[in-house]
């Protein structure tokens, strides 16, 4: 699959890479960012997935998080994509919280969504598929993301046992079935038969998860979103239930914003490479 490489900067010893490629999967092209630490010049390394939230791109986490300066520390590729399909012919809708920039990681049934919303398909099997194909990657992956994004990596996980090694979100959406953000989303993508909404919800794959992944989840307490949106007792419940290892920490005077996710992206990248690399 030919990749075309718009970006290229050095950062932290290594690349931070934009490509675009023509996906089959999801019937456009899309972006995503490669970090290749200065180790990949000479090993093939582990690659932790990020997945954005709401209205963001491949360029949010990049320009924001300074998750570069720990993954070269840790020897680890990031790779970012894009939040959902984009370009002309593409559905979309008036809203900042539906269509394009809001794939919400599903693969839509509905019309006329399911022609190129398939998010969870592109994540969890072509891009792998595709960096591991292209760069010094190897199979040993992470995933993690931020609010819908960590809602991607919760569920992704979930529903593939032994394709990840660890998973970590920032204030995930840990039960869109719900709340408001979920429930429109997956009315327009799935359908209104809410059984179907399951197979999307990491509170509900873990009452049927085969595999005990650790779930490590940071939740800032003055996060907007906090009581509406995000529910993170939720999961904790969940996780009680099902006895699912879970790390949920709440951090008193942080948002919803990039300065969260910075403020603790080191962590998670310790997390994960100590996962990765054992």
């Amino acid at each position: 699959m030919k990749l075309e490489r718009l970006e290229h900067r050095a950062c932290f010893g290594g690349w931070q890479d934009i490509y675009r490629h023509d996906s089959a999967v999801l019937g456009c092209a899309m972006n995503f960012a490669v970090y290749l630490p200065p180790q990949a010049e000479k090993e093939r390394l582990p690659v932790l997935y990020w997945l954005s939230g709401l209205t963001c791109t491949e360029q949010n986490f990049i320009a924001k998080a300074g998750a570069q300066r720990y993954a070269a520390e840790h020897g680890v590729i990031v790779v970012a994509p894009d939040t959902s399909p984009r370009g002309e012919g593409v559905a979309d809708d008036p809203a900042w919280d539906l269509g394009q920039g809001a794939g919400f990681y599903v693969d839509a049934t509905e019309p006329p969504w399911a022609a190129h919303y398939r998010m969870h398909d592109y994540v969890a099997n072509e891009l792998p598929a595709l960096v591991e194909a292209n760069f010094p990657a190897s199979d040993a992956r992470g995933i993690s993301g931020h609010s819908m994004g960590g809602h991607g990596a919760l569920t992704i996980a979930l529903r593939n046992p032994g394709r990840y090694r660890s998973v970590s979100a920032f204030a995930p959406i840990v039960a869109p079935a719900r709340v408001p953000w979920g429930e429109k989303a997956f009315t327009a993508y799935l359908g209104p038969d809410r059984a179907s909404w399951v197979r999307h919800d990491a509170t509900e794959l873990l009452e049927t998860a085969s595999e005990r992944l650790p779930l490590l989840v940071d939740q800032g307490e003055a996060d907007e979103f906090l009581a509406t949106q995000l529910k993170p007792e939720l999961l904790r419940e969940a996780c009680a239930r099902a006895s699912h290892p879970l790390t949920l920490r709440l951090h008193a005077g942080y948002d919803h914003s990039y300065y969260f996710v910075a403020s603790f992206i080191g962590e998670h990248i310790a997390w994960h490479a100590r996962a990765l690399k054992s």
